[in-house]
Formats: structure tokens, C-alpha cells, sequence
């Protein structure tokens, strides 16, 4: 009997909603998320095209692309304008990444916090929007070259993964697994290739409550003097999110 099982803490709809559409070409508001997002995730269906990848804390008009190594890009005219009440407006795109004339695109949209706050619970200062209750956080901080430096990411509940991107600098995603259960806390996988799981002391080094650690790599721009970064933090929830590996 469902009146014999405990409340929910989390209501899945209420933090993460896909959403399916059809590109016109023009202006135009994306609605049926059921909140604010500050993470949209947009990747064409229908024809081959680059992932884009927005979030509040660094300003909807500014992407990323999970499958390339560029720097973020600022668009004057297209992509996603701003994140909505109940979904994101787009601009009058047409170079099919999200909102192409007659083009099928998939919208994966997660809530954070809002609106960045500061934190200062790591060695290096960051910008977080957090979403304790769902696991998830968006983390803009700047590098300090200094190995074993900290990063504060405001959930109450280590990260069991962390994808982080330099945002100044073309660069790999480096997609941290170290905090999943069995794997090791040095291990990562790059997001925009096919490689197998790897393992290094240069990107992550430790996932704590509070803070994740990290070390300083040249060559993958991890933690460098005068470069930016984004992290998106998630960890496990009871009845909502769940990280995890399987052999097959």
C-alpha cells in the first residue's frame, strides 16, 4: 500500500525535466520544464550537430560544447537568451545546435540554487548556485596553480562526480568518477573522447563534504594562474540520482 511508504524528500520533476522540440528559426520560448533550470543541456536529434551547454551561473547566452575542447562562446543573436520560469527562450538560430528550421533537439534542464553565491570553504574562492536537497551544483572558480588546492562546491554531501571544464582555454572535460564507490579517487574519463578510464593525481585528488581537491596539469589546463573553470557537482540521492559503474 503507497500510504505505507515514507514521503519523498526529493519529487524527481521538480529538479530535473527533459524536454522534446522542433526548431523554427526564430525567437521563441521553450516552455513544460516545470521550473527555472540553471543547467540546459541541448543536442539535436535529428541531424548530426554539437552538444550546448548553458548554465545560470555563467550567463545563458554563454556555451560550452561537451563534445569539443573550445573555449566557451559568447552569441550575440542565437542559441539559448535567457532561462525562463518554466523553461529557456532561444534566439533565431540556424546552426542547427538549437533551434534550426524543422530540426528535432532534446533539452536536458536541471535546477540548482538560483542566482551564484559566494563561497569560501576551499583555498580558492568559487561561485556556486547549489541545489543540496538534489545533489547538484554549478561551481565557477579560477586557478591558483597550486597543487592540492581546494575548491568549495556547497552540497552537504561529497560529489561522487564532478565534470570540469576550463572556460578560458581549449581544453579536455575532465569528467572526475573518483567519488563513485569502488573506483579509484584519481581516476577520470574526458568526456569529448573515447578513451578508457584513466588515472592521475594532477586533476582530482580528494572528495570531502565541503570541498573537492584538485592538482595542476599544463598539459589539460587543470587549475592554471589566470584561468577560469566550471564544475558541475552531482552526488547520490535517495529516490532521484544515482552514479554508479557495471561491468558488462
Amino acid at each position: 500500500c503507497t500510504q505505507n511508504l515514507p514521503d519523498a524528500t526529493v519529487i524527481p520533476s521538480e529538479h530535473f525535466n527533459t524536454v522534446l522540440y522542433t526548431g523554427n528559426g526564430a525567437t521563441r520560448s521553450i516552455t513544460g520544464v516545470g521550473f527555472q533550470p540553471d543547467f540546459t543541456w541541448i543536442k539535436g536529434r535529428s541531424v548530426a550537430s554539437n552538444h550546448h551547454l548553458v548554465d545560470s551561473v555563467r550567463g545563458a547566452t554563454i556555451s560550452l560544447r561537451s563534445n569539443a575542447t573550445n573555449a566557451e562562446l559568447t552569441s550575440s543573436t542565437g542559441d539559448v537568451r535567457s532561462f525562463d520560469s518554466d523553461g529557456f527562450s532561444l534566439g533565431a538560430s540556424q546552426n542547427n545546435d538549437t533551434n534550426t528550421n524543422a530540426y528535432t533537439l532534446a533539452a536536458w534542464n536541471w535546477k540548482a540554487g538560483g542566482s551564484a553565491v559566494s563561497n569560501s570553504n576551499g583555498s580558492i574562492t568559487s561561485s556556486v548556485s547549489a541545489n543540496p536537497s538534489a545533489g547538484f551544483s554549478i561551481v565557477k572558480w579560477s586557478g591558483n596553480e597550486t597543487n592540492g588546492a581546494t575548491v568549495g562546491h556547497s552540497l552537504t554531501t561529497a560529489p561522487s562526480v564532478i565534470l570540469t571544464k576550463c572556460r578560458t582555454s581549449a581544453s579536455s572535460w575532465i569528467y572526475g568518477i573518483g567519488g563513485m564507490s569502488g573506483l579509484g579517487v584519481n581516476d577520470y574519463l574526458t568526456l569529448q573522447t573515447t578513451s578508457a578510464k584513466s588515472s592521475t593525481t594532477t586533476f582530482y585528488q580528494a572528495y570531502s563534504a565541503n570541498t573537492f581537491q584538485v592538482g595542476v596539469s599544463a598539459a589539460s589546463e587543470m587549475n592554471r594562474t589566470g584561468k577560469d573553470y566550471i564544475s558541475y557537482c552531482f552526488h547520490n540521492v535517495d529516490g532521484y540520482l544515482k552514479t554508479g559503474s557495471y561491468v558488462g
